[in-house]
């Protein structure tokens, strides 16, 4: 995907403050019955001697397409199930 193509989105800090991430997956765990969203800090660039730290939020679509409320996942079953997910997507984009 082009740099051009990334989906983005901002999410606001516990102080207000916006940051901008990039959108790397969104899928349904429908064991679970939600959706979730795996971004990274925006601008981050990719190097074999760095990771990239990712995040996951369990979230839900608003009315208008781009108003998404985020929740934190909070129980280890869903992290185990959501990483699993995050795993895979990741070996198919290689």
């Amino acid at each position: 995907m082009s740099e051009e193509e990334t989906e983005r989105i901002v999410i606001p800090d516990e102080e207000g403050n916006e940051h901008l991430f990039d959108v790397l997956f969104t899928f349904p765990i429908e064991e679970l019955g939600h959706s979730y969203i795996v971004v990274t800090a925006s601008g981050n660039q990719e190097s074999e001697d760095e990771e990239i730290e990712i995040l996951a939020f369990r979230y839900q679509e608003g009315e208008d397409e781009d108003d998404i409320a985020l929740e934190e996942i909070e129980t280890d079953e869903e992290w185990d199930m959501v990483e699993e997910m995050i795993n895979t997507l990741a070996d198919m984009e290689e």
